[in-house]
Order: structure tokens, then sequence, then C-alpha cells
């Protein structure tokens, strides 16, 4: 009953859980933000390499930023992986920015208008530290668009703190212990970052609401589709927590559930806290050691010690006093605080082959005797209110280990720390940075500002598309399936609907499965729909507008149109032989079938009959609704001879 009662909206809302999203989606530009490159992605093998080190800067108030210092403690070596055309000097920190993409500002300032945001005089560029290696600069320039928008969401609306736009990071490859890669094609592509208020107060309401800002950015026609295009970030946070930032989500059905493990995690790290506080366990009183037990295990029968030692590692112990039973408390599901511990030591001290790290009551698992588990109790003179930790490899990292192990334990006594997460398919999350500080951003003096007049943002306006929200009311009421709503509202061929069914006596189901549908289905074939023009869709319906084309020839002409872009509409209906039959000939075609039909058992089995006699010769060149009137019409006169 518990796990229901978790389950329920109002468990999160009792919790106290705040939620805000930061959605960053690539722009469709020609080129990149601040160079000339071309902006595209690459599958095939690069054309050169380079290796970089990053090392923290001082912020322009002289101090460093905590994700920068964390990140140092890695000492990674960072090789990028480089293509000709698509990039440049620029991305390698070798040439200033050029000039700001000026297509890719408008389209942000377009999207900004669309979220009702309050547009700002001027662009200024700033430097958003990272030195986890996905910006070879060691910073992002990024700048701030639109302050104070909304959307809405139900009778209420969500508040946008804010639109930047940005240039995107680079690809990563692989990322195995001081060595991580990176592919720079993605690099510097322009992209907006839409920051909301805390305003989501549920796990559902996080998904729903990722979904409405992401259909209304796919609805401009000019942000970019595909896998890596658009990743979601989630603040979290829940009452007597602190702000964490699950980073990166690919999916937005990984939200919701993301968000509610989030949730519980931050209350089971809460009630750790409290249980620490009732040992008597605060940052002031919390005690530890650790030393250099290798020597202990030189003829141990544990494969991974074994391993180890005859790899020049190191073994070191800690002895975490009065900690007993906290590191095997459930914090996720299937995770424990230990996990949380191991995945500290995984990303700062660089030992990624798990298990890390082993702790008390864990130790025969793990291949340690009885004999050998005394002796380490022994050593470190440990109570059974104590937990012994060990961690092994080379023996710079594993220093490194012990320190942030430390660290870790400290921070439970005072609750939640501050992180960005990393989220799994299955909802669960595991520590990937420290959370980034004010510290890291501080003005881009290679950047001049950039001017808004009221001339461009009224040109915009003029040209603003219609409300996402607004096109789902106005197809609802055309009678439209809600499916075929959702995705037409935001496709490509959303204008080209719009037009036909406003100028030509369509029916406007039709003509939504037709391209929603039928184009998706040919795409699927191998067929190059793209090659077919909003301009011959839109003919293709006038001419069935005019009867000069019937419904069901449409799939057959779209097939052909895209085997042969240079054909027009008219010469594919010519060329395929499908010009509709007259009233006149629907008819004779009729009566000589029926000519051949006789002892009709129903009137319902004659006329599935003589319909299907007819369409073998006629298909594609007749309306169905229209044979079946001339077909019962012709059978009930000849029944009545």
């Amino acid at each position: 009953m518990a796990e229901k009662h978790k389950d329920n909206e109002d468990y999160y809302r009792k919790l106290g859980l705040k939620c805000g999203l930061e959605i960053h989606q690539q722009l469709d530009t020609e080129k990149k933000l601040f160079c000339r490159c071309r902006a595209a992605m690459h599958k095939d093998e690069p054309s050169a390499e380079i290796l970089r080190h990053m090392r923290p800067t001082l912020s322009e108030l002289g101090e460093y930023d905590g994700t920068a210092l964390m990140e140092f403690k890695t000492k990674k070596n960072v090789i990028y992986q480089l293509y000709d055309d698509t990039v440049c000097t620029y991305e390698m920190d070798d040439t200033p920015p050029f000039p700001l993409n000026q297509q890719a500002l408008d389209i942000a300032l377009e999207i900004a208008l669309l979220l009702n945001c309050s547009i700002v005089d001027e662009i200024h560029i700033s430097r958003k530290q990272y030195l986890d290696g996905s910006i070879p600069t060691g910073f992002q320039r990024t700048g701030i668009i639109g302050i104070e928008g909304w959307v809405p969401y139900h009778n209420r609306k969500i508040r946008i703190i804010q639109l930047g736009l940005e240039e995107d990071a680079c690809r990563e490859v692989s990322d195995v212990g001081h060595t991580i890669v990176f592919k720079t094609d993605r690099l510097s592509i322009p992209l907006v970052e839409v920051v909301t208020y805390p305003d989501i107060r549920t796990p559902n309401e996080s998904g729903e609401v990722a979904k409405a800002i992401g259909r209304l950015l796919r609805s401009t026609g000019k942000v970019r589709r595909g896998l890596g295009s658009v990743r979601q970030d989630v603040n979290v946070s829940i009452e007597g927590g602190t702000r964490v930032e699950l980073k990166g989500i690919p999916k937005l059905q990984y939200i919701p559930k993301a968000v509610a493990n989030e949730a519980r995690r931050q209350k089971a790290l809460l009630d750790i806290r409290d249980d620490l506080r009732l040992r008597g366990i605060t940052e002031a009183t919390f005690r530890s050691d650790f030393k250099d037990i290798t020597s202990m295990f030189k003829i141990s029968k544990c494969k991974r010690f074994r391993e180890v030692i005859e790899n020049n590692g190191k073994i070191y112990g800690m002895v975490l006093r009065v900690i007993a039973g906290i590191l095997d408390k459930t914090t996720q599901p299937g995770n424990t605080f230990g996990d949380e511990i191991a995945g500290r030591v995984r990303v700062i001290a660089c030992l990624d082959v798990m298990p890390n790290i082993v702790y008390s009551n864990h130790f025969e698992d793990f291949g340690l005797t009885l004999d050998e588990i005394e002796k380490l109790e022994e050593s470190f003179d440990a109570k059974s209110t104590d937990t012994i930790i060990l961690v092994w490899g080379d023996e710079a990292d594993v220093k490194t280990a012990v320190e942030e192990i430390k660290i870790r334990v400290i921070e439970a006594t005072k609750g939640v720390p501050s992180e960005t997460r990393q989220v799994f398919a299955n909802g669960t999350n595991d520590f990937e940075r420290i959370l980034p500080g004010p510290n890291r951003m501080y003005p881009d003096t290679d950047s001049p500002p950039t001017p808004i007049s009221e001339e461009r943002l009224e040109h915009l306006r003029k040209a603003l598309p219609e409300p996402v929200w607004d096109r789902e009311k106005r197809m609802k009421k055309l009678g439209l399936p809600s499916d075929l709503v959702k995705s037409l509202a935001v496709s490509r061929y959303f204008d080209v609907f719009d037009k036909i069914v406003k100028d030509l006596n369509v029916n406007p189901t039709l003509v939504a499965v037709t391209l929603e549908e039928r184009l998706r289905f040919l795409r699927r074939k191998g067929k190059k729909v793209d090659s077919i023009s909003d301009e011959d869709i839109y003919q293709l319906f006038q001419e069935l507008d005019e009867n000069r084309l019937s419904k069901g020839a449409i799939p057959v002409i779209l097939e052909l149109l895209a085997n042969n872009p240079d054909k027009t509409v008219k010469e594919a209906i010519t060329e395929s032989n499908l010009k509709p039959l007259s009233i006149e000939e629907i008819q004779d075609l009729v009566d000589e079938k029926i000519g051949h039909y006789s002892n009709p058992k129903s009137i319902n089995s004659s006329i599935k009959v003589i319909m299907g006699e007819v369409m073998k010769v006629a298909r594609n060149r007749i309306d169905g609704k229209l044979l079946k009137e001339v077909v019962t019409a012709k059978l009930e006169k000849s029944m009545k001879e």
C-alpha cells in the first residue's frame, strides 16, 4: 500500500515538490552560431584529432566555480574528433567569434514572442564555464533573448524565466578512465534554452509541460528534429531539500518517472540526515580514518584484489564511525546510499569499473574471507556501529576517492547536496557533477552587444505563426481525430493543410490522413517524399475538389510524384490514366456488371459483389460512395422489375 500511495499525485504535493524545466532545442539554421561552418552532423570518420587538458579560471570576482574545480580533479585527457567542413579555428579557441548568426537570432526572437516573453533591447553574450571537456574553449557562449514569458497549462500559466540563445556542445563518444572522446560536429550549432519557473508540482505535470513547450518549438517549423536535437534538463526539489538538476533527459516519456524518483531520493536523503542526527553525527562530530591496506591482501583469494595488486594498484581502507547500516538504506528503486557514494567515486576519481567500492555487510559476497574481515576490523578498531569501506585502483585515484567519500558522507549530515545528475531509461539517476554556481558566468569581451530594433520585432510579429494551442482548438472544430490534431499541429505540412481546407471543398480528415499517414507510409517505403512540394499537394486536392481526380487515386499520384520529382500533378494523373469516370460511364459499367449477375440472395450481398466487380476495372478512378449509390439504385430498380 505504501508504494501505491507514493504513486499518487497528492503524495508529491505533500512532499512540497517543485519542478522547473530547461528545454534545449537546436535551431534549423544553415550555419553555426559564431562561425560560418556548416551546421550538420557526421557519421563518417573524423578528419583529424587533437588532445586538450582543461583547467579552471578565475571569475570576474576572482573566484573559482565549484563545478570547474570538481572537473579539474578528474584529470581528464580530452580528445576531440574534427571534421573539415563543420569545424574551424573558432571552435578550437584559436579565433575570436564571428558576428552572431542573424538567421538563428530571428528564429530565437520568434520563439520568444510565441512564449509571450518581453524582448531585451540588446543581447549581451556571456561565457558559461564547462570544464567537462564538452566545449574546447572551456566555456559556452550564451545570451538572453527574452524574459518573463508564459505558456498555458490547463487553467493556469507556467511562467518562463528566460529564453536564451546559445551554442551547442560536442557529442560524447566515450568516457573511460581518464580519457574522454568528443565528436565536434554538433559543437556551436545554435540552440535555444527555455527556462521555466518552478511552477510544476507533480511528476505528471512535468512531462505534460515539457511536451507543451516542445510542441510549441516544433510548430515553428524552424527547429531541428531527430535524436539529440532536443534535450530536457529538469530541476527538482522538495521541502527541506535543495535544487537538483536532472541533466539531458533525451525523451519526454522519461521525465515523469525521473522526477518521481528524484523526489523520493531527496526524501530518503532527508531521512538519512535525520537518522545521522539521532546518532549525534553532524559535520562537526563526524569521524573517519583511512590508510593503505594493500599488504593485507597480498595473498588474498579475492579475485578483484589479486588483479589490483598484479597491476601495481593500491587498496585503501576507510572507517566511518557510527555509520553502520546507513550505506544500505534505499534511496532509489534498486539503489542505496552506498550506490550514491560509488557514483561520486566513479565520476571524480575516475574509478569507473564497477563495483568500485565495497563495505561492511558485503565483504563475504565480494570474496573476502572471515579471517580477512576480522583483520580489517582489528586494524581500524571498528565497532559494530562503524562501517569500513574499501576502494582500489591507481594510488592517486584511490586517494581522490577516499577524500570524496568523506565529503559525500559529510554532505549526508546536512541533507540533499546540490548536484547535476544523469538520468537513465528506467527513471533512476546517478551523480554527474556538482551543481554549478553563479561564478561560472562572466561577460564575453569578444562579442559586442547586438541591439534589437522595434522594426525588426514588428516584422517578426506580422509573420508570427499561430500558437500551437490555438491551432489545436481550430482543428478540433473541423472534426479531426485527436491523434491527427496532435501530429498535424506540429507538422511541416500544417500550412498547406490549412490552405487546402480554407480554399477547397474537401474533407479535412482526408487531407490530414494523407499528409500525416500516407506520406509517412511512403517515406518508410524509401520514397523521396520530401521532393513533393506544398504546391504539388495543394494542386492534388484542387484536382479532387474539381472532380478531376478520385480520392482513391491520391496515394498512387503521391507515389508517382515521389518517384518522379520533375512531373506535375496533371502529368502524373494523365500518365497514370486515373482520370475519374463520368457518371454516365459509371452507370454503363454498373449496368454491364449487373447484366452478368443473376439470382441475388439479398440486396446487401449483391451490392458488395457488383461494387467489387466494378472496382476491378475502375479502381482509383471512381469514388466509392458514389459507386455505392449508383449500384444500390440500379439493383433496387432491377429487383422491382
